[in-house]
């Protein structure tokens, strides 16, 4: 799967974007829990304000399991407009 940082995300994880393997099924938060323990706790900062976006699609709850070959968006907040 292919998970893209933006902004403060990218800044944090110390790059706009990797790809992972993962085996079976995971969650979107696992994902995330497995990206703060290889990037650190900078990342476990920005993840809690940051918008997830699962191949376009908004998970709130961060919850949804992840098919291979999906696409993770990590999008912190934007000022201005």
């Amino acid at each position: 799967m292919t998970v893209r940082w933006f902004a403060a995300a990218g800044q944090a994880a110390g790059r706009p974007e990797e790809s992972l393997e993962v085996d079976g099924a995971t969650t979107t938060q696992a994902l995330l829990a497995r990206a703060v323990d290889a990037h650190g706790p900078q990342l476990g900062r920005v993840l809690p304000v940051c918008s997830v976006l699962v191949d376009g699609q908004l998970d709130e709850r961060r919850s949804r399991v992840l098919p291979p070959g999906v696409t993770v968006d990590v999008l912190p907040p934007f000022a201005g407009g």
